[in-house]
């Protein structure tokens, strides 16, 4: 991994690409272009060899024929484990999130098909549909909380085991389906629900996965208008407000 080049690599968008998380990969993108640092966008389409040299890998949302395609295409081409185990983040939204699980199920009669294994979780549906905006309390390494906004829209429910650390608390949404705790870490695999971009609507989070990505601390970047913005979208969720 080249740390004063680093690739954001953008995973099968035309799969797993339905709600914007390719917005993600272009907020990590900026965020390091706007301090400096000459970063590169790549997409990566299915047949298409994954580069071994990102700082950066990103899965988004799809639909269950997409998350099998995906999975067989990451499973073919170890691409994808070769750069995590170099030191790459990766970093995974909603069925991007559950095909790193061990298994996930599909269709009316929830077949289970089997993940990557960067997670120590597993997906079942859900008794309802989980829809609507969320906000979860993130705690972050030195100790201190911080909000996640985003929305939700999965019929999965994801248990963690014992390898696998929550990513947040719920605080409003039903995060995992147990309205307990959001997402998963591993290592460096990070999984979750919200859509958003989540990375656009919380930039603390950005920063950290590209920090934990290059190995070095970030100075802050100062965004009065994201900051503004966001500060509205949180009072508004705990006010009820969609």
């Amino acid at each position: 991994m080249n740390t004063d080049h680093p690739k954001i690599v953008l995973l099968y968008q035309s799969l797993l690409g339905i709600y914007g998380d390719h917005g993600n990969a272009v907020v990590l993108t900026k965020r390091l272009q706007w301090r400096g640092i000459d970063a590169e966008l790549v997409t990566v389409e299915p047949g298409q060899k994954v580069p071994t040299d990102g700082a950066v890998y990103l899965l988004g949302g799809g639909e269950d024929t997409a998350q099998i395609t995906a999975v067989q295409e990451l499973k073919a081409n170890d691409g994808l484990f070769t750069a995590l185990d170099n030191g790459a983040m990766l970093f995974a939204v909603c069925a991007g999130y559950q095909i790193c699980g061990k298994s996930f199920t599909i269709g009316a009669r929830d077949e289970v098909i089997e993940g990557l294994g960067l997670l120590d979780a597993e997906t079942r549906r859900g008794s309802e549909r989980a829809v609507g905006e969320v906000l979860h309390i993130w705690t972050q390494s030195d100790g201190s909380t911080c909000p996640i906004t985003g929305f939700e829209n999965h019929g999965g429910w994801t248990e963690l085991g014992s390898d696998a650390q929550p990513l947040a608390a719920v605080e409003v949404g039903w995060g995992n389906g147990n309205r307990r705790d959001e997402g998963a870490v591993q290592g460096r695999v990070i999984g979750t629900y919200p859509h958003g971009p989540v990375l656009a609507r919380n930039p603390k989070l950005a920063d950290h996965v590209l920090e934990m990505a290059l190995g070095h601390h970030l100075e802050p970047l100062d965004l009065p208008e994201i900051t503004a913005l966001r500060q509205r979208r949180i009072h508004a969720v705990r006010a009820g407000r969609p």
